[in-house]
């Protein structure tokens, strides 16, 4: 039986994420569900980027809301990207080919991240010292570095479904087609689905109960 959404990206990832309908169960925490999508995300080898599924749920919930991510769908699909891109929450910055400027859980380019950057009034300063067209691979990582700090870094995936692809925000959205929300997604981003990128979508809407 399909589970009600709850009114807020906050509730649906946080403790009281999922309401059965018509009998009890234990709600999931952000770490959990976080944990169902990335299971390898349970411990961290180095801790230098990498990030627990215990520590990056609270985090991604928290940007969920600030960016107006309120639907069960929207929340799995981002979650299946940025599990996907940071493989499994382990980098904040691309590691192969070890593109400079690349990064964060969103794993964007660097003009997105000098976009996101721009975006946050605490880094809007900072940041404007960078241009758009940047070529200098240490400029471009240094702007990265803006945007790794934990409470920017998962932010991003939020930031980039709700400013970069309102159509398929709203496509994965309450009564839709996910599945076709989805793919409007992955066709914004600029990626194809292939079986591992749709292994993280089944497990995303699994964690949900979409399935």
């Amino acid at each position: 039986m399909k589970y009600q959404f709850a009114t807020t990206a906050g509730l649906l990832l946080a403790d009281q994420a999922l309401a059965a309908p018509l009998q009890a169960r234990d709600n999931p925490s952000a770490a959990d569900i976080v944990l169902k999508i990335a299971p390898d995300s349970k411990t961290c080898a180095d801790t230098t980027e990498c990030r627990t599924a215990e520590e990056a749920g609270p985090l991604l919930a928290a940007a969920m809301a600030q960016y107006g991510l309120d639907s069960a769908g929207q929340i799995a699909a981002v979650l299946a990207l940025t599990a996907l891109e940071s493989v499994q929450y382990k980098y904040k910055h691309n590691v192969s080919p070890g593109r400079p400027g690349q990064g964060t859980s969103n794993m964007q380019m660097y003009s997105y991240n000098l976009e996101y950057a721009m975006s946050i009034p605490e880094l809007k300063d900072q940041a404007a010292q960078y241009s758009a067209d940047e070529t200098d691979a240490t400029k471009q990582n240094a702007l990265l570095a803006l945007v790794q700090d934990d409470k920017y870094n998962f932010g991003s995936g939020p930031w980039f479904l709700s400013t970069k692809c309102a159509d398929a925000k709203d496509a994965l959205s309450a009564g839709k087609d996910l599945d076709a929300g989805f793919q409007a997604y992955m066709t914004c981003v600029g990626v194809t689905i292939d079986s591992e990128r749709q292994a993280f979508w089944d497990s995303a809407k699994a964690a949900f109960g979409l399935n």
